[in-house]
């Protein structure tokens, strides 16, 4: 598909488009923006490549799932680590934030523990997809499991991971 019609088609579905882009960001404006537009660089550098397989449609909403999800990962993973990158840098406004931090720390360590708390094999492919960005495919053919078996873990090690997240929120509330 050449450009122009390639932005003819963006064009078209862009009011769907952001639609679904603010649920797949948890209805928030902002976030649903910024995914957009990855989505649109995405398209348009050719990250994203129209093969034709489905609808032009199904191909893009399944394009600002995937982004909304990375994103959301990425800025959880933030936010869970931020304590440990802040230590080293001199942040007056973070530094007095005393209680921000300590419940900062706090969550990264219980998050951790979480993490170590899981099996084997759900920690690999959980630290493959979240830490070193790859795909499922790529940590399946790096750990040497079938990609059904690597999705199946992953699956499982997030339904974990949840599941502790909840209790978490609930022993908070």
């Amino acid at each position: 598909m050449d450009e122009q019609h390639l932005r003819a088609m963006m064009q078209e579905h862009h009011t769907a488009s952001y639609g679904w882009a603010r649920v797949c960001a948890a209805r928030l404006g902002v976030e649903a923006e910024d995914v957009l537009q990855t989505v649109y660089v995405k398209l348009l550098n050719g990250q994203a490549r129209y093969d034709g397989r489905a609808a032009f449609k199904t191909w893009l909403f399944s394009v600002i799932r995937n982004t909304a999800l990375d994103e959301r990962r990425r800025r959880r993973l933030r936010w869970l680590f931020s304590a440990d990158i802040t230590k080293d840098t001199d942040r007056p406004d973070f530094a007095t934030d005393q209680l921000g931090q300590l419940e900062r720390s706090e969550a990264t360590e219980s998050f951790r523990k979480a993490l170590s708390g899981l099996p084997g094999r759900q920690q690999e492919t959980l630290h493959l997809v979240f830490y070193q960005d790859m795909s499922i495919q790529e940590a399946a053919a790096a750990m040497g499991v079938s990609v059904g078996s690597a999705r199946t873990h992953y699956e499982r090690g997030k339904q974990r991971l949840r599941e502790w997240l909840r209790g978490r929120e609930e022993s908070h509330a």
